[in-house]
């Protein structure tokens, strides 16, 4: 393609080190797109023939058909993409083929490709993200009043109901949607026209390329147009963000299938036996998606690591952008698909969750809020009294409910009978009714509201 200014050929090695086909070919619909869009403009511009933009574009309709029948080849002596297009459009179209280059260059062609897929992944990730938050929050909605424990640094802290539990991750994944659609929404600008760096000297009409691709507008600046891959680090960054809530989430799942826990069960679609123990049922799906993110995390840090050093405009160097995204977008689509399925058929024992929420004195702190309440006691002393009762229920090896009154008293005189009425972990729970707390109450208004936007 660039032979006149050549005498010889790339080394051997040249041919098997700088050819991106083997990845960048799942750009092909976006090429085929802006193709399309270009010599539709350059023909009303008055730059090509009516007669060569009929040829370029039949030409372009058998090689989407191709595409999508699975019969187009790839050649990787062609490099990439563009050029395998280019030199299939050439072989139908004839010397039409050659004028739909004219006021473009591979530099903004990739751009506007690559904006074109990350586009759609970000539309991707939203509707995955949202089955997964539709398959949660139907857990959530068939347990408001299931009681479970509540922990802060791996130690039973406080009763709360799974449903609130559950409701957590939805928000979490709410945010991780509006990361996508912020995404979308800021990457929607059309580098085509830029051309190489500095823009054309052609009469073309930028906006109508970018309005016919579906972007809000033409990129003002053209170096910027053909150089910034911030979107794809945007991407990336929500990808791994959500990726990381799925970590947790998938982390949660594999603590809840152990014996120690017992909360849940997977069904046999999403867990594993063992080569050697035949009484195991691993959860290897909600491990995998864990691992996974590693693989997330990895793809933005190699991409911001490519875009760091480069000056402006193009680099070759980004070329390798497009195989963290397609990697990341790849490993978050799958696992948010295996997360809602696991949770789909989730079967919840919620006998074993009621009793492990009474381990570790998790209603200590409602016997503190009753003794500044009741007994107007600042809770500093409060925290005092109940730490020296709870140690005495240890001594006793009972339930702080359980603890006799007379126990309670001769730490703290003030304490009447009245303060066993909120010591059960159903009288905790229900007494959290500040706004977002776990009480069944507040957990049914959040039931509401996530019914509301996700139907």
């Amino acid at each position: 393609m660039w032979g006149g200014r050549f005498d010889g050929g790339p080394a051997k090695i040249m041919e098997e080190f700088t050819p991106s086909i083997d990845f960048d070919q799942r750009l092909a619909t976006q090429d085929v797109a802006g193709s399309r869009i270009h010599a539709k403009m350059l023909a009303i511009q008055g730059i090509i023939s009516k007669i060569d933009l009929d040829a370029i574009l039949n030409g372009l309709a058998t090689i989407e058909t191709e595409l999508k029948e699975g019969r187009f080849e790839f050649k990787r002596a062609l490099e990439d993409i563009h050029l395998n297009i280019e030199s299939r459009l050439a072989e139908l179209a004839g010397p039409a083929a050659g004028r739909l280059h004219t006021a473009r260059s591979r530099n903004d062609q990739v751009a506007t490709d690559f904006r074109l897929w990350v586009r759609a992944a970000c539309q991707r990730a939203e509707e995955g993200l949202e089955v997964l938050q539709k398959a949660l929050f139907k857990q959530a909605s068939a347990h408001v009043t299931t009681i479970m424990p509540g922990f802060t640094h791996m130690q039973s802290a406080q009763p709360v109901t799974f449903a609130h539990h559950l409701l957590a991750y939805v928000e979490m994944l709410a945010r991780d949607r509006g990361r996508f659609a912020d995404a979308a929404k800021r990457l929607n600008e059309c580098p085509l026209g830029s051309a190489a760096l500095a823009g054309t000297p052609f009469d073309i009409d930028r906006d109508y390329t970018a309005l016919g691709l579906g972007f809000a507008r033409p990129m003002r600046n053209s170096l910027d147009g053909v150089s910034a891959r911030d979107f794809a680090l945007e991407y990336l960054a929500a990808c791994t963000i959500a990726s990381t809530h799925l970590s947790k989430l998938a982390g949660e799942i594999v603590q809840w299938c152990s014996p120690g826990f017992g909360f849940v069960r997977l069904s046999d679609q999403f867990t594993t036996g063992s080569s050697i123990m035949p009484q195991k049922r691993n959860p290897d799906a909600a491990e995998l998606v864990r691992g996974k993110t590693g693989r997330v995390i990895g793809d933005f840090v190699a991409l911001a690591t490519v875009v760091k050093g480069l000056v402006l405009a193009y680099g070759t160097d980004l070329q390798e952008d497009k195989e963290r995204v397609f990697d990341a977008a790849d490993t978050l689509e799958i696992s948010l698909a295996v997360m809602a399925g696991m949770f789909a058929d989730l079967a919840v024992n919620t006998e074993r969750m009621r009793a492990l929420a009474n381990a570790g004195y998790p209603t200590a702190t409602d016997l503190a809020d009753w003794l500044v309440r009741e007994a107007g006691k600042p809770f500093r002393e409060a925290h005092h009294i109940t730490g020296t009762i709870v140690k005495r229920a240890e001594e006793l090896g009972v339930d702080l409910d359980k603890l006799p009154l007379e126990e309670m008293q001769a730490v703290e005189p003030a304490i009447t009978e009245a303060v066993l009425k909120c010591l059960s972990v159903e009288a905790s729970v229900a007494a959290r009714m500040s706004y977002g707390g776990t009480a069944p109450d507040r957990v049914r208004e959040q039931i509401a509201f996530w019914r509301e936007k996700l139907k």
